[in-house]
């Protein structure tokens, strides 16, 4: 435990601009794997443990199509779309069948679906470190911010992230498919009496969820190391800012994400040894006074 020089930094502008900057990064990259995962959870009522697998297939197909066409955003796309497809063929093959299934046949399938893509993974692209280049085009001078470093790449996924924020948020709440998806959620059997095929509605919300993450992954690439089960740690983080967010709630996971964030960044100053115990002492405490999470909806 250092807190003089946590206090150090925290009284120096150019310090926290930098841990900020760095903090915001950690926090919207788990926020777009976090918001398909309560999205997931949300409408579909799967806990889906193999959350972390598809982050993962979103780096490695993001940097098989970086090293064809050497173009960041062709490979962002790539691994986005990449993992949607991948979501929904595992959606109409394997995930539909454990609906409402209790939570620990739930996990033996997500189990069985990490440890399957994670040897897919080795016979592909091995089982060593991988790292993509970071694009030419954000090879440029960090920004200066009252003297803190804040890299080009970042304000890069700033911008996507919260643009890609934005449009969920819409696209649930002022579109049809997203009135659609919200009443599927709530009474299925209502909405497919109505003429709606829910089967397809919940294959497609399945595929935007994993698109999420897939797109987490591609974006973290150039910054992060791609190895055979780099999605279990983000899974972890995943679901505690699912849970400190309120299940379900896409905004709560934003919020929550951002505050992991930060507590990541300025814990490794002040608490290197216990970065990662401060995020569970975050959620507990936030569970204590709101055990339904910030912006989940209390159970009756």
């Amino acid at each position: 435990m250092d807190l003089g020089e946590l206090a150090a930094c925290v009284g120096s502008l150019s310090c926290v601009v930098t841990q900020v900057s760095a903090g915001l990064t950690i926090g919207l990259l788990l926020f777009l794997v976090a918001s398909g995962l309560t999205l997931i959870f949300g409408v579909l009522g799967l806990v889906n443990f193999a959350h972390g697998t598809l982050y993962m297939m979103g780096a490695y197909f993001a940097l098989s199509a970086y090293a064809v066409t050497e173009s960041f955003v062709v490979a962002t796309v790539a691994g986005a779309l990449g993992v949607a497809v991948l979501g929904f063929a595992m959606e109409r093959t394997l995930f539909r069948r454990i609906y409402g299934a209790d939570v620990l046949m739930q996990l033996l399938v997500c189990y069985a679906v990490i440890l399957i893509m994670d040897d897919v993974v080795k016979i592909v692209w091995g089982g060593d470190f991988l790292k993509m280049d970071m694009p030419e085009a954000f090879r440029r001078p960090p920004m200066l911010i009252g003297g803190g470093i804040v890299p080009l790449f970042y304000l890069v996924l700033f911008i996507v992230t919260l643009v890609v924020a934005a449009l969920l948020a819409l696209g649930m709440s002022r579109t049809r498919f997203g009135r659609t998806i919200r009443a599927a959620a709530v009474n299925p059997t209502m909405v497919a009496s109505l003429g709606v095929n829910t089967s397809m509605v919940f294959a497609v919300v399945f595929a935007v969820g994993a698109g999420l993450a897939g797109l987490a992954g591609a974006l973290s690439a150039p910054i992060r190391s791609v190895v055979p089960g780099a999605g279990v740690s983000i899974l972890i983080e995943s679901f505690i800012v699912t849970v400190i967010g309120g299940m379900g709630s896409i905004g709560g996971a934003l919020v929550a994400a951002l505050l992991i964030g930060l507590t990541r960044s300025f814990g490794s100053i002040g608490f290197p040894l216990f970065t990662e115990g401060l995020m569970f002492v975050m959620m507990a405490v936030i569970l204590l006074v709101k055990p339904s999470g910030l912006a989940g909806k209390r159970m009756s």
